[in-house]
């Protein structure tokens, strides 16, 4: 079965098309050779039963007995066959007129009804030693002069019919091997044909590569039947294409954020160790160091986030979290950084969300820690919640500069930063949205941005219900 089914699609659509044409062909070959051998046999049967209803005329009108036995060259002639037998004999007695050159071994017959002709459901068959059937048939007449009963029997060899039949058969069987081997190169012919546009779209992609990752199948050449898979095909290169241009640009952007602290922290150290210093600058740069080092691991650790939660099948263990409580307590844990800009939070929530309280939370910092590093100061930083029968909702909404819709879609791209002069003041490292979305992919939810009005960015987090 393996071996069979690692076989190429054309030879294995060859190979039943062969087969189901010699099924095809044999079978009607059968049935034409049923017919031929029910018809031959039925012809005999016509001849035999109309030859004893004619001799048993002659016998009842034209002939007397002695007469009979007096013609019996005239009823060889009459038989028009070398090996036919016709017999004339009284009841019980030995025929008076035998015609049997093949010395036909005659069986014993049922006597027919007198001068009633013999039907169909009369004939009797009997084979002769080499398995050659023998056809026979037996009438009743009076005789013409007193009146006494004859019988009339008259027998075929279907020798001629046998021999016909077997060379039948033979043409049967040479025509369907003959059929089958044109059907098989036929569909072979066909098959290849048919199939050059799947040959054509494998040589196409075989010539997709990361550097020409822009090539694409033709799909309005290809047949109506494989039209779907080169759309498939091509949308697969699409995905494939954004995917890879954005793991080049992450690459990018992560060697750029390592390298920011990375030379700093070489600077520095060079700048110290060109001469000898006092204690307390020695001290000052460690801190320095320390300061772009944790920096180094918060980005480490959050890519490692990132790529857990994109790779691992994740199930995160959900508990209802009283959404008025965590916000309010998230507002007052970061009272402190909004106060600085002049900015203050207002609360408005009500229910209950089955979430991680961990992962929750930290969605919702990011999401605030956004809202103070990039509101307008003197603002009011909304967060709300709600609950309904399909989960619940939160909602952080700021007032800043607003957001073209271009951009707001790569919101929550990793590194991705839409006022990069304004991030170069801030430690933001471009990952907070992202993962915020990596959080809610891993409840089973969504996040998005909108601008509802002029200078206005509301982040919403939808979280499915237990």
């Amino acid at each position: 079965m393996k071996l069979w089914t690692e076989r190429s699609l054309t030879a294995r659509t060859t190979g039943l098309f062969a087969l189901i044409a010699c099924v095809v062909i044999g079978t009607l070959g059968a049935y034409f050779y049923h017919s031929a051998e029910v018809s031959l046999q039925r012809r005999a049967d016509v001849v035999l039963t109309g030859r004893v209803e004619h001799f048993s005329r002659i016998v009842h009108d034209l002939y007397s007995v002695s007469e009979l036995k007096k013609r019996p060259l005239l009823f060889e002639t009459m038989l028009g066959a070398e090996q036919d037998v016709l017999l004339f004999r009284r009841p019980g007695e030995v025929p008076f007129v035998d015609v049997n050159p093949a010395n036909v071994a005659v069986p014993a017959l049922p006597a027919g009804a007198v001068d009633r002709p013999p039907s169909f459901a009369d004939i009797r068959q009997t084979r002769l030693p080499g398995g050659v059937p023998v056809h026979w048939a037996i009438a009743t007449a009076r005789a013409r002069e007193d009146g006494t009963e004859v019988e009339v029997i008259a027998g075929h060899p279907m020798t001629q019919e046998v021999r016909m039949l077997a060379a039948y058969r033979n043409r049967i069987v040479l025509a369907t091997l003959i059929g089958m081997l044109a059907a098989t190169l036929l569909a072979w012919y066909v098959l290849r044909r048919a199939l050059r546009p799947v040959r054509e779209i494998a040589a196409r992609a075989a010539q997709i590569s990361p550097a020409s990752l822009s090539v694409r199948l033709d799909s309005d050449a290809a047949p109506v039947e494989l039209r779907q898979l080169t759309h498939a095909f091509n949308a697969m290169l699409d995905r494939l294409a954004d995917g890879y241009q954005r793991l080049s640009q992450f690459s990018a952007d992560l060697a750029h954020e390592i390298r920011t602290p990375v030379g700093a922290l070489i600077g520095q150290t060079q700048v110290t160790l060109a001469k000898p210093r006092e204690p307390d600058e020695y001290q000052q740069l460690l801190e320095s160091n320390l300061e772009e080092l944790n920096r180094l691991s918060h980005i480490a650790e959050n890519i490692l986030f990132l790529a857990h939660a994109d790779h691992a099948a994740l199930s995160v263990e959900r508990e209802p979290v009283d959404l008025h409580a965590e916000l309010i307590r998230i507002a007052d844990y970061f009272e402190g950084p909004a106060d600085e800009r002049g900015m203050r939070f207002e609360v408005d929530a009500q229910g209950v969300a089955s979430v991680n309280p961990m992962l929750c939370r930290r969605a919702i910092n990011n999401l605030v820690v956004n809202a103070v590093r990039y509101g307008a100061s003197d603002t009011v930083v909304r967060l709300r919640g709600t609950q309904d029968a399909e989960g619940a909702t939160v909602v952080v909404e700021n007032e800043g500069e607003p957001i073209p819709d271009a951009q707001l879609d790569r919101l929550f791209d990793r590194f991705y930063r839409a006022d990069a002069a304004r991030s170069a003041f801030t430690e933001s490292n471009g990952l907070g949205l992202a993962i915020v979305k990596a959080i809610m992919h891993l409840h089973g939810g969504t996040a998005r941005v909108v601008c509802p009005a002029p200078r206005v960015v509301r982040f919403e987090l939808r979280f499915p219900g237990a």
